[in-house]
């Protein structure tokens, strides 16, 4: 870190001392012209470069840091046996027998997840757009999960599902639906459910948030245009409203899907990844990997290896979806 912070400084001062030399070298009669332009054209530069220098070391670091360590040998248990291993982390990443099961389980909780959160945030989105007695109060309720951290609503739902006392064995067996009590988080397919439908209550107010605002952007006379012309109530939403908030759904989607795919916070606070990794996802099985069996190595393979499902789930969907002739956002 001292050593990139060093050569920042010396970058910085590199640059201002080539200008002044620069500056020195022109002639009287251009000079007071050259150093007008030259402050013109470096001012956005220097306003940039606090931002720049803070990303750098806020972010840049930390990924050059990862490549490194990716093909190493680097466990915190073994801090006298850090060496380079080529792809060995890579290979013990791909050999392991469970690894299949925890990426069909990360494909299946950001799928279900999003089109969970897309179509409850839809439908409340238009919910909240016709007034109504207590609109505001309504809107303040249901936009409450998005305010409560991913610890708190993991606690609740843990609670909530517990097999001995959890509220939710209570309602069923007091409706009738059930005889006896389930293990929500003890069985292998109900504890990824579970983490699922907590996903799902926490980001439905985003949605609605973000496609509310993008309907309150319609102009009325569009909407008063089309009743006149006698549009149906499908033909409106197809051929009026979905092309106005279009853009406002493809970077929501965009957002969402990649915040859920590195989410892991939720996984570890309700079922650490069981029973018998059947809920664990890449990025918890990464965090397992990292603060459970310390080893940093293989944790950041499967971060590089995250980033570039990132990246090419990113340039797909952009492509796809034709986010540049969708219209601003």
């Amino acid at each position: 870190m001292v050593i990139l912070i060093s050569f920042l400084v010396f970058f910085t001062l590199l640059c201002i001392g080539g200008m002044l030399i620069i500056n020195n070298s022109v002639g009287k009669s251009g000079k007071q012209l050259f150093r007008m332009s030259a402050v013109k054209k470096a001012e956005p530069f220097a306003f940039l470069m606090p931002t720049v220098i803070l990303l750098v070391i806020m972010f840049g670091f930390p990924l050059i840091r990862t490549l490194i360590m990716a093909f190493q040998n680097y466990k915190l248990t073994q801090p006298n046996k850090i060496y380079f291993n080529s792809f060995a982390n890579f290979k013990n990443l791909f050999s392991d027998s469970d690894i299949s099961l925890i990426i069909k389980n990360s494909f299946i909780y950001v799928i279900c997840s999003v089109i969970g959160q897309f179509l409850l945030g839809m439908g409340l989105a238009f919910a909240l757009k016709k007034p109504f007695r207590g609109r505001g109060l309504y809107q303040s309720i249901v936009f409450l999960p998005w305010a409560f951290s991913a610890f708190v609503i993991g606690l609740m739902h843990r609670w909530s599902f517990n097999g001995e006392y959890g509220v939710v064995n209570d309602l069923l067996i007091r409706l009738g639906f059930v005889s006896e009590k389930i293990a929500w988080l003890g069985t292998p397919g109900l504890s990824l459910i579970v983490v699922i439908l907590a996903m799902i209550w926490m980001g439905v107010p985003f949605f609605a948030i973000m496609i509310l605002a993008a309907l309150q952007s319609i102009p009325y006379d569009i909407y008063e245009a089309s009743y006149l012309d006698g549009c149906s109530p499908a033909r409106r939403f197809f051929q009026i409203i979905l092309p106005y908030i279009k853009p406002t759904i493809i970077v929501t989607i965009l957002l969402r899907t990649i915040w859920i795919f590195n989410s892991f916070d939720m996984i570890v606070i309700i079922t650490n990844g069981g029973p018998a990794n059947y809920s664990q996802t890449l990025p918890s099985y990464m965090y397992t990997k990292a603060f459970a069996a310390y080893d940093f190595g293989l944790a950041s393979a499967l971060g590089v290896i995250l980033m570039g499902i990132l990246v090419v789930y990113v340039t797909v969907f952009l492509t796809t979806t034709k986010y540049n002739s969708a219209g601003d956002f």
